[in-house]
């Protein structure tokens, strides 16, 4: 089974978050793109979650 490749702004609807926020993730080294799609990155919609539990468990601590 492939992984569902996905466009920032759907990734970050997927997990309620701006697609700034997607893109401060990368930045952060918490998500990381898995193709191109032209110029947009695209995200594997699992990565896009675990980055969404990785950021919120270390908000809470």
């Amino acid at each position: 089974m492939s992984a569902t490749l996905v466009s920032g702004d759907l990734a970050a609807a997927e997990v309620d978050v701006s697609p700034a926020t997607i893109r401060k993730w990368v930045q952060l080294g918490h998500l990381k793109s898995a193709g191109r799609q032209g110029r947009r990155l695209l995200y594997r919609l699992e990565d896009v979650f675990a980055a969404e539990r990785s950021v919120h468990r270390n908000e809470i601590h």
